[in-house]
């Protein structure tokens, strides 16, 4: 797309057009240039990866500033220190404004056509996301999607120090996940260095990428391996990103209210084998057709908002359902249908697979009613407190 008139002046005029991130690039080399320094990027995964990061390095007892596109912006971080270590999430519009972006890991998650709005074409967005690992010491790639396969081999021809992850690919060299375990590849000789086995924040493979970037980071910046699982397992989680916030005997109440989409929704339906489905609100184009795969683990559909005609026509006779209308109705529904349910845990899952504006004013509201309605049934024992 064309820039705005001011862009083109200011190019015209020789005047540099930067962003918050590269500010903090000159000011860390200025005053600190040896301060660990995490950046993360990628199409899905930032926040979850930033978040876990952090909270590993802070559990380590680390000084570990987060911020950038979550949380507080990078600016209003404590100032550079040598042992003051910063994990900033990155998104493509940061990173186009900082064009010397220099972390000491640099975590490229993966790759899939977003904000092409702004960016014109898939090839721009990626050459943008390639530009944080391009300039960072170490570069950790997912490799699980084409684009970022092709951007970690075009960077070890380039003579950069690449670690590639895998949630799914055993690897001769890199990170990669076997189950629940996060296993290291030496030569094709493998140990285990971490596990997410009983956490109940990290479930799910997409978590296990996750999971695989941010021990790798925090093993690049001397972190031990004891230090590296004791924060994995007291990770909280994020609120509205399948966010415990409730049991009942063998009932658990998912808030996944982030997942305003079908591919976001497809996670937390891949993560539990068996799922009373609360979803619709303000349709998105495609609806559910894309989790077809899924409806297998679906035990029954709660359908919400807008969208509940248009779902329980692609759900058919594949998937039981009822249009509930409101989400504390669907809350009450899904709970007492899923105390019913004897064949294991089952889970009573908040994942629209849709906006929220026709209903609430955004999906972090809508989150907050799920939860409150979960725990305002009788006997749920709360997990988290509201945040």
């Amino acid at each position: 797309p064309k820039p705005h008139w001011t862009v083109e002046l200011a190019r015209g005029s020789g005047v540099e057009i930067i962003g918050d991130i590269e500010l903090f690039c000159r000011e860390r080399m200025l005053s600190a240039p040896t301060a660990p320094f995490i950046a993360i990027t990628g199409t899905n995964g930032k926040s979850t990866t930033t978040a876990l990061t952090a909270h590993i390095l802070k559990a380590a007892g680390r000084d570990a500033q987060m911020g950038g596109n979550i949380g507080r912006a990078v600016m209003t971080l404590d100032p550079p220190e040598p042992d003051r270590h910063y994990v900033v999430e990155c998104s493509s519009y940061q990173i186009d404004l900082a064009p010397s972006i220099n972390p000491t890991a640099g975590i490229l998650l993966n790759l899939t056509p977003d904000h092409l709005d702004r960016h014109g074409t898939m090839q721009h967005y990626a050459a943008i996301k390639e530009r944080l690992v391009a300039g960072s010491e170490t570069a950790i790639v997912g490799i699980d999607d084409s684009w970022c396969a092709q951007i970690a081999e075009r960077l070890e021809r380039a003579g950069r120090h690449v670690i590639r992850i895998s949630k799914r690919l055993p690897l001769t060299d890199g990170y990669f996940a076997d189950g629940s375990n996060l296993m290291e590849a030496v030569h094709g000789r493998y140990s285990r260095v971490a596990f997410l086995e009983g956490i109940g924040s990290l479930r799910g493979q997409h978590n296990a990428q996750n999971a695989l970037a941010a021990v790798a980071a925090c093993l690049k910046v001397g972190l031990e391996l004891g230090e590296i699982q004791s924060g994995l397992e007291s990770f909280p989680g994020l609120a509205h990103r399948m966010e415990q916030v409730g049991r009942k005997d063998h009932v658990l109440f998912i808030n996944d209210s982030k997942a305003t989409n079908a591919d976001a929704a497809a996670p937390a339906l891949s993560s539990f084998p068996r799922i009373y489905w609360i979803a619709g609100g303000l349709p998105k184009e495609g609806g559910i057709e894309p989790l077809r795969g899924f409806f297998p683990r679906i035990a029954k559909a709660y359908l919400i908002g807008e969208a509940a005609p248009a779902f329980s026509a692609t759900l058919g006779e594949a998937v039981p359902y009822e249009i509930s209308g409101t989400l504390a109705a669907a809350v009450e529904h899904a709970a007492h249908d899923a105390a019913k349910d004897d064949s294991g845990e089952a889970v009573v899952l908040l994942s629209p697979a849709c906006a929220s504006f026709d209903q609430f004013k955004n999906f972090e509201v809508r989150g907050e009613a799920f939860r409150q309605a979960a725990n305002a049934i009788e006997g749920v024992k709360p997990i988290g407190g509201a945040r």
